[in-house]
């Protein structure tokens, strides 16, 4: 019986250990067999089989073909020749200062050459010793050298809170990368991985010819597991975990779709992904839940540092219109836009492409979850959680006296980050709908629609429905006649579930909560 990785990026040990393996060399081969193209790059987020995927071209590259039987390029026309290696990971290269870091990359630069049986000069900087490791294994070998490099952009990414430090570090990193071209006629193929694309680095300007599979539709799915492939893969595990969770495996699925389904790295190819940290601990752990995974381990603390308070307050980040490429990509250390930094963050993905613009959105209900508990954080002027769980359980049990209670006093001690005299709607709903989403308790649904118009927020748990409509310088009636009078209620009547209508008034000026009022459904 195979076993679930959870935490093993070495295809090499993975096979050992006949664990499972989500085949993806029939596109592997395609890439290292293009013979128009040999220099690459691609980014995700963290945790999403980047290593894994070097750590199996490192072992087609030497050509340790006994790895790959049963594999689909074990069957393809390749021919196994081995090629010297050079494998590189900087992700754990210590930042605190400039000569922490630079010592550092050259320690894990000289390990990796001299275990390539490379001279090391310690006269020389790391990026002359590369480009002279390159020159002569080629001479060695007789046959052009692989360059694989994981996680590029770690050391710059980590110092990002001191941004002298992170240019600094910049340009060192880019005296070693400008190598790359330079020894270009001696490499058979690099392939270079990151979360983050850092266009002022030196790779990607003098490499015109870097090839950037990041967008590219053909690749969407080479990091990452496909529906189909779960099913493929997995299906005896996905059936354990249902008859643990106690769900029809349909319904099963439906849900594990809700919560670890939704990235799309492509313009034209819609195909999403599953993150497959998340697929391989939720499977492994087999728990009655699911439960937060993939942000346990892919949680990044510069994503956060770039924000200011009003854009977390007025910013939807279910829905973010008109975001061009460029847009995504980190320029200027000095100005980074959140939207790229949670784009590469991988608390974005795209949603939609049209007339050459993106619609991102939050993947997934894990990210969602743990997206919208920082921004409580952000909101609330106390660094605790008593907001959340107070209010929450109290709208569990249906408690509104509690939940009333405790919801004017976390609109009265928030931080508004809009500058106009009065506040809009938005800016009320979206705090409310943050919190609930936050929670993990409710499955939370914002404008939903309907055919008289959208609900403003419906909040669902196993056994309540909670249908709120809220009004700014409005009465808490008038929220509620409105979602009788619309038949917001109407989809949710024969429900088995109690269901609630809430309304919720607010002063536009003094942004407090004014009034509120609640009625089961007649």
């Amino acid at each position: 019986m195979s076993h679930i990785a959870q935490d093993i990026a070495d295809f090499a040990k993975l096979r050992t250990n006949d664990c499972i393996y989500v085949d993806k060399t029939a596109i592997l081969h395609e890439l290292i067999c293009d013979p128009g193209r040999s220099l690459y790059f691609i980014s995700r987020p963290r945790r999403f089989g980047k290593s894994l995927m070097l750590s199996t071209l490192a072992c087609i590259f030497r050509g340790e073909r006994e790895r790959f039987k049963g594999l689909a390029i074990d069957k393809l026309d390749y021919d196994w020749t081995p090629y010297p290696v050079l494998h590189f990971s900087f992700a754990g290269i210590k930042v605190e200062t400039l000569e922490a870091f630079k010592a550092d990359f050259r320690r894990c630069v000289k390990k990796v050459l001299t275990e390539a049986d490379c001279k090391w000069n310690e006269a020389d900087f790391p990026g002359a010793n590369f480009a002279q490791a390159i020159t002569d294994l080629a001479k060695q070998a007789g046959k052009p050298v692989v360059i694989l490099i994981d996680e590029y952009d770690a050391p710059v990414s980590h110092a990002l809170a001191d941004i002298k430090l992170a240019t600094a570090i910049r340009s060192e990193l880019s005296d070693f990368y400008i190598q790359i071209k330079e020894c270009a006629a001696d490499i058979r193929l690099m392939m270079m991985t990151g979360v983050t694309r850092f266009t002022q680095l030196s790779v990607f300007s003098a490499l015109n010819n870097l090839n950037n599979l990041t967008m590219d539709d053909r690749y969407a799915t080479l990091l990452g597991y496909t529906d189909d492939e779960l099913t493929t893969y997995f299906d005896a595990e996905m059936r354990r975990h249902a008859e643990v969770m106690k769900l029809s495996y349909e319904d099963y699925r439906e849900q594990l779709r809700w919560w670890y389904n939704g990235y799309r790295f492509a313009r034209w190819n819609t195909t999403k992904v599953y993150n497959p940290c998340a697929i391989g601990k939720t499977l492994g752990a087999c728990t009655p839940e699911f439960l937060g995974t993939w942000i346990s381990t892919g949680l990044t603390s510069a994503v956060f540092h770039y924000f200011e308070n009003n854009q977390l307050a007025e910013q939807d980040y279910e829905h973010v219109e008109d975001v061009f490429e460029e847009d995504l990509d980190i320029c200027e250390l000095e100005n980074i836009q959140p939207v790229a930094m949670l784009y590469q963050g991988g608390y974005l993905t795209i949603k939609d492409y049209k007339n050459n613009v993106f619609t991102l959105g939050i993947p997934d209900e894990e990210v969602r979850r743990a997206f919208n508990t920082q921004l409580v954080r952000k909101f609330a002027e106390k660094e605790d959680n008593r907001y959340l769980s107070v209010l929450s359980r109290a709208l569990m049990r249906a408690d509104f006296d509690t939940f009333f209670g405790h919801l004017s006093d976390l609109y009265a001690h928030l931080f508004y980050g809009s500058k106009e005299e009065r506040v809009q709607e938005f800016s009320f709903q979206r705090i409310l709908y943050v919190l609930l989403t936050a929670s993990g308790f409710f499955r939370v649904t914002a404008e939903d629609r309907q055919a008289q118009g959208r609900a403003d927020l419906i909040a669902e748990t196993p056994e309540r429905i909670f249908i709120f409509e809220l009004k700014v310088d409005g009465t808490p009636q008038q929220a509620l006649d409105q979602i009788k009078e619309r038949g917001y209620a109407e989809p949710y009547r024969h429900s088995s579930k109690e269901v609630h209508l809430i309304g919720l008034s607010f002063d536009g000026q003094t942004r407090r909560l004014t009034g509120t009022a609640a009625e089961p459904l007649a």
